[in-house]
């Protein structure tokens, strides 16, 4: 038990040390220096930097463009491993010491690479940009540049007249890219200007360039501004320094200002302008990427031009999560991850001891990690990952330790394959030697022989068998095989490697053919040899058959395999010839291809184009890219291409309509392993010129399962900036896997709402970055991205929009009008520009009197986009007037139109056409929020309201006769009732007498009576209503209200009678009210029995105001006007207020004709009190 105990304990302590040996790998061989990048003169001695510590023996050696660097006299080894040059050559070819250099470090645990380190002399090209010379007119900008290659970048000076220029000035500035601005040009400019470069290399001198200044006219209109030098698009490295130049030019000058597109803040930290209007950006960041604005812009006014520049940042690559070291055993599973960050992205390359690593078999790169299967003792060594872009390289490194047991079974032996068929071949074998008791499975393992990056399949089985049948080959094909023994403690070393072929089979399709016509007696039939995989093996021979469509009888043409093509000659004119063909191996035919048709063209003498070269090749298994080009004997001139696809046996569908600078075209939305044949044709004037006739077969989309790893996902971070008014620049993430095959990517593009997908744009590229060019301004646009890579595609990218901006009119406005409306205003008119898609946002009208045209001077006014007329005022009389308009956005401004003359008069009153334009005029006009109305519309307007005048006149008239009308019906129903009325008052007074202790006394003679029951100053006869004269008089007296009137009423409530004058109000009283003037009436005081009120409605519309639109003096004879909010109800009886008393009576107004006395105490009727509630509220109206 002790061995076993301590056998124990030793492999535990094994395990717990295992991870702790992993951690300190990197001490057995690292760098403490290493070479960087150098600039040096010819002739001068170098020495790249390369010290390395590790457990010794260790061995340095240099490599320079990635092959082993020799050494000789003048380049050697220093004795810490530094790389020394003693005179630096830059001969051409070979024998140049410029390049790429990198040290190698190696001891027993492997070798390591160091960065990578440029060396390059100091040189200086001749100049690629010249000055040139100039005339400039005197008070406005002169330009010049220069440009010149040269390393290190040169210093940029200027001389004028041989006398070196200041590099900035009030008046000069002198850019580093090698340009030299000068503001404000003098007669003194004049003279000649040189460029001079100089860096560590040489001093060069460019050509001189003459400068010529012409005198300024005495009278200088106004221009506007115009930018004749705008900014480029531009990458910068990090921490570098960005130029953007914005020259502009216009009068009077203009102000120069910058702005991003995204709307972010400008870096005010390390961002100046130089000169006037250049701005710098100085050790840049990835945060100043994006789109540049400059904007010029006419001081005091809107009037300004835009020009824009994209700015790339790019960065070295930088890591950001690294490999580390590991420790595993023998036939178990490593996975090391590496990610970086640049830009453009930096690729993932892996290295094994200084070598580099290919997927192939147990070895797996993708989503940047390295997957190490089936380790075995050599995969022992150190591993470097090295992420490179176009600025730099970055490495890092970690190493695996494999890990072996004792117990482990000893590896298969004599592997043994012999081929069955052409798919399947037998394996056989023997147990190990050692161990085998042990063994519970065996795995077996396969791949093809030829090629790099081949997937490794494995199949396990059981114990009980050592030999094994794999069916699933491809045919024609030579494999490699071995095998692996496992046990519960874990694996066994590979067994020897074994190789074996497939045998042929048929071919397993037929190829795709390509049609074409020279003539139209002749049919040129084209076909690409098979893949081996479709070949199953060598093909040795085709077979060609065609036929016409009317005919059954084929003829067949048998060709050897060596070839691809075969011109049918002797053929029918206008004639559909239908062909396919069939290939054969030494095993027998294969399958024949469907029938292809094509039409031989029509005999005539009409120049039509010939049939375009057709290439097709699928994209992936859903895409088909087809590129095409005239043939150099085509002479006829084109319109546009047409472009038909169908599936094989299906209807031809309608043609994708192509302009004729087209030459490619991504057929998309495809099935997966399906034939389509496809039909180009050129067009002009004439017809359809010749057609090309291909047919081609769309891969499978390979499955997760199939390929045992996962389709790659879409590109990521997908960003659009608008560039131009054409132009979008489009970047994306390359996603987070890793591929050693090539990658490229399709661009979707099309403006949103797009019905025809005919017009969907697809381009391809292999960068992460494109210029999407020609499209429409101000259009909104959708983009997406895929990606693709093994025939492999993956989903498109979320989709992102942009608006491209909008371009600077190129038009004038349209429909131009101008009318005189008054003696000195005059009304201009404008349609927008005739052009599509163009954006206003600003007008300027320019109108001057020839006098002042001829002086210069132009009055401006300037209007928003949405508006289209403005009113020119303060015109003079007797003057002609030049009027013109123009169109502008913030992209820039449009040209002015043509002058409108308009002709002021000094006398308007001798004509009617008061304004002379070459336009018609208009009726209204609209400016500063006023309408203004000429001669024509005010007697429109005039004419509208006399006729409605008379209409409301007859209306009225017509209510008031049907008033009178009523008036008189009423007062025959009004006599009746009063008469009954009478007498049932008399009768109740008979029967009671203690109970109604007030009595309603005749005021007027017999033949006269009071409206008692109306409320009203109506005096009623026998002859009808009848009115005081003195009423008559004052008709409209109710205007004129006395307030003071029903004061004095309140104040005197206390008498028991006043005298009764015409036109009075009488009040009686037995017994003084208990309230206060001041003091609000209670509601059950100020309410009587339904009883009383039987007669008192009187007009909503009235209660405000007193005016309801009927208060006319005859009306109100008729009328109960006492609702008013001012009125006062009617006073209750002594029965309702349940005093058991007396109840004081309310004012009540009374009119009568003949002006009699009125004796009596008794109060009236509380009928009357009607009036008094009218009279109330023709006070509050007063008031």
């Amino acid at each position: 038990m002790a061995p076993l105990g301590r056998k124990l304990y030793q492999r535990l302590l094994l395990f717990v040390l295992l991870p702790i040996s992993g951690v300190f790998s990197f001490s057995e061989l690292f760098f403490i220096k290493e070479p960087h990048d150098v600039t040096v003169m010819r002739k001068e001695a170098v020495i790249l930097d390369c010290q390395a510590r590790g457990e010794a023996p260790m061995d340095v050696r240099w490599l320079r463009n990635g092959v082993k660097l020799a050494e000789n006299e003048r380049v050697y080894l220093l004795s810490n491993g530094s790389l020394f040059i003693s005179e630096v050559e830059s001969r051409r070819g070979d024998k140049s010491d410029e390049g790429c250099y990198q040290c190698l470090a190696q001891n027993k645990y492997g070798t390591i690479m160091s960065q990578k380190a440029r060396l390059t002399i100091a040189s200086m090209s001749s100049f690629a940009l010249q000055p040139t010379s100039i005339v400039v007119t005197e008070g406005s900008v002169a330009r010049f540049s220069c440009k010149i290659s040269a390393h290190p970048p040169p210093i940029i000076t200027w001389e004028f007249n041989r006398v070196t220029l200041p590099l900035s000035t009030e008046r000069i500035t002198v850019l580093p890219s090698g340009v030299l601005q000068i503001h404000g040009v003098q007669r003194g400019d004049a003279g000649h200007y040189r460029c001079i470069a100089t860096n560590i290399a040489s001093r060069r001198r460019s050509t001189e360039a003459t400068l010529t200044v012409t005198p300024s006219p005495g009278l200088q209109l106004p221009q506007r501004p115009r930018i004749i030098a705008g900014p480029q698009n531009i990458s910068v490295s990090l921490h570098q320094t960005a130029i953007l130049e914005c020259l502009a030019t216009g009068s009077p000058r203009p102000i120069v200002s910058w702005s991003r597109a995204d709307t972010k803040s400008i870096d005010v930290y390390n961002t100046k302008v130089l000169g006037n209007g250049n701005l710098i950006i100085t050790d840049i960041k990835p945060q100043h990427g994006g789109v540049y604005m400059c904007r010029a812009t006419t001081p005091g006014t809107r009037n300004y031009t835009v020009a824009s520049a994209n700015v790339t940042v790019l960065a070295p690559p930088s890591l950001v999560e690294w490999p580390e070291s590991l420790t595993r055993p023998r036939a178990g599973t490593a996975r090391f991850v590496c990610h970086a960050e640049g830009s453009p992205v930096p690729q993932i390359t892996w290295f094994k001891n200084g070598e580099k690593v290919h997927s192939n078999g147990r070895v797996k790169m993708y989503n940047s990690k390295l997957v190490i299967n089936q380790i075995i003792l050599e995969d022992d060594a150190i591993y470097q990952c090295q992420a490179e872009n176009e600025l730099g390289s970055v490495l890092s490194m970690a190493r695996l330790i494999v890990v072996m047991s004792e117990d482990r079974p000893s590896a298969p032996r004599n592997l043994q394959a012999d081929t069955v068929s052409s798919s399947a071949i037998l394996l056989a074998w023997e147990r190990p030697q050692y161990n085998s008791d042990k063994v519970i499975a065996y795995s077996v393992h396969y791949m093809k022989a030829e090629g790099l990056n081949n997937e490794e399949y494995q199949v396990v089985i059981g114990n009980d068998t050592t030999r094994y049948i794999i069916d699933d080959l491809e045919p024609a094909r030579n494999y490699t095989f071995y095998v692996v023994a496992y046990m519960p403690m874990g694996a066994s070393r590979m067994s020897d490697h074994v190789f074996q072929h497939t045998l042929e089979d048929v071919p397993l399709r037929a190829p795709e053919l390509s049609l074409t016509s020279r003539s139209p007696t002749d049919i040129q039939v084209s076909w690409q040899p098979l893949p081996l995989k479709l070949s199953r093996g060598r093909v040795s021979s085709y077979r060609l058959s065609y036929r016409t469509s009317s005919e059954s009888a084929v003829t067949q043409i048998e060709l050897p395999g060596e070839k691809t093509k075969h011109f049918l000659e002797s053929l029918h004119p206008d004639t559909i010839y239908l062909l396919r063909i069939v290939a054969a191996t030494s095993v027998g035919w294969g399958e024949q291809s469907a029938w292809t048709s094509h039409r031989t063209p029509k005999a005539s003498s009409a120049q039509v184009p010939l049939a375009p070269e057709l290439y097709l090749e699928p994209l992936n298994c859903t895409t088909i890219s087809a590129r095409w080009q005239l043939t150099p004997r085509n002479s006829a001139k084109i319109l546009g291409y047409r472009l038909f696809y169908h599936e094989e046996s299906q209807p031809e569908s309608s043609p994708v309509q192509l302009r004729a600078s087209s030459h490619t075209y991504v057929i998309e939305g495809l099935d997966p392993r399906k034939k389509y044949h496809v039909k180009l044709l050129a067009y002009n004037v004439v017809g359809d010129g010749y057609q090309a006739d291909q047919t081609i077969s769309t891969p499978g989309c390979v499955s997760v399962r199939d390929r045992l790893v996962p389709p790659p996902p879409p590109p990521n971070n997908v960003q659009a900036r608008a560039n131009s008014s054409s132009t979008v620049f489009l970047q994306w993430g390359r996603p987070a896997f890793t591929s050693s095959n090539a990658v490229n990517f399709t661009v979707r593009c099309n403006p949103v709402g797009l019905q025809n997908a005919s017009l969907v744009l697809y381009l391809q590229t292999s960068k992460q970055s494109l210029f999407v060019q020609d499209l429409e301004p101000n259009t909104k646009y959708e983009f997406a991205v895929r990606l693709h890579t093994d025939q492999l595609s993956s989903p498109w990218s979320p989709v992102v929009y942009q608006t491209t901006f909008p371009e600077a009119p190129t038009r004038p406005p349209s429909n131009i009008k101008v009318t005189l409306i008054e003696a000195d205003t005059a009304l201009v008119s404008w349609k927008l520009p005739d052009e599509p898609n163009v954006a206003v946002t600003r007008y300027t009208i320019l109108y001057a009197s020839r006098n002042a045209w001829i002086a210069g001077e132009w009055k401006v006014l300037q209007r928003e986009g949405s508006i289209t007329m403005a009113l020119l005022e303060n015109l003079s009389p007797g003057q002609v007037y030049l009027v013109k308009v123009s169109a502008s956005n913030n992209m820039g401004d449009g040209p002015f139109s043509n002058a409108v003359e308009l002709t002021v008069r000094s006398d308007l009153s001798s004509s009617n056409d008061v304004g002379l334009s070459r336009s018609s005029t208009h009726s209204t006009g609209f400016s500063d929020g006023f309408y203004h109305l000429d001669q024509t519309s005010m007697t429109g307007i005039t004419v509208g309201v006399c006729i409605a005048l008379i209409c409301i006149i007859i209306c009225a008239f017509i209510i008031v006769c049907r008033g009178k009308n009523r008036k008189l019906s009423a007062a025959k129903i009004y006599r009746e009732e009063l008469r009954t009325a009478a007498a049932a008052s008399a009768h109740r007074g008979a029967e009671e007498p203690d109970q109604n202790s007030e009595l309603t006394m005749p005021m007027m003679s017999q033949r006269h009576f009071i409206d008692a029951k109306g409320g009203t100053n109506l005096i009623i006869n026998s002859l009808g209503p009848i009115q005081s004269t003195l009423e008559k008089k004052n008709k409209w007296s109710f205007f004129r209200c006395d307030v003071k009137n029903d004061i004095k009423i309140l104040q005197n409530k206390e008498h028991d009678a006043i005298s009764y004058q015409p036109g009075t109000t009488v009040l009686t009283y037995e017994q003084e009210l208990s309230v206060s003037p001041n003091q609000p009436i209670p509601l059950q005081d100020l309410l009587r029995s339904t009883d009383d009120v039987e007669g008192s409605s009187s007009s909503e519309g009235s209660h405000e105001t007193g005016d309801s639109g009927r208060y006319s003096h005859d009306e109100t004879e008729l009328a109960n006007l006492s609702s008013g909010p001012n009125s006062r109800p009617l006073t209750p009886t002594s029965e309702d207020r349940g005093d058991g008393g007396r109840s004081a009576a309310e004012p009540s107004e009374l009119s009568e004709e003949n002006h009699a006395d009125l004796k009596g105490k008794k109060s009236v009727d509380s009928g009357c009190s009607h009036q008094e509630a009218h009279s109330s509220s023709q006070s509050a109206h007063c008031m």
